[in-house]
């Protein structure tokens, strides 16, 4: 019997790592929540409310609430732009630093799972029987 396809493994992977920050004591941000902050993590350069509007295709005010959440956490923080004073911009936190290391290590092993064991997840192994 062939063993899970690559999405089906991704989406199993997601599903874990989903799982794990839901059961661990730390913030549980939403998917536009996450979006926004792997954004201002992952891809270099300076980061605005209307650069991040644009890039996830959602409203300014949409990045606006959930900047509201990342900052209520301290995983990021804004500031006005001092060469054009209209501007905001996201700065990175320690916080937000290590709450992305956690969450590199929660897919590593979620991963690393999914290798072992060729199936979706523990839940939903044992949903299964």
């Amino acid at each position: 019997m062939p063993g899970p396809s690559s999405a089906d493994q991704m989406v199993g992977i997601l599903r874990d790592t989903v799982v794990a920050l839901v059961r661990r004591d730390g913030p549980d941000l939403s998917a536009r929540q996450l979006g926004v902050f792997l954004t201002c993590y992952l891809q270099d350069g300076a980061h605005t409310v209307r650069g991040l509007a644009a890039e996830l295709d959602v409203s300014k005010p949409a990045i606006t609430r959930a900047l509201d959440r990342l900052g209520e956490l301290d995983l990021a923080r804004r500031k006005v732009d001092p060469a054009d004073r209209r501007s905001v911009l996201v700065q990175r936190t320690l916080k937000g630093a290590a709450f992305l290391r956690d969450l590199r290590a929660i897919m590593t092993e979620a991963a690393s799972h999914a290798r072992r064991s060729g199936h979706h997840g523990e839940a939903r192994r044992a949903a299964n029987g």
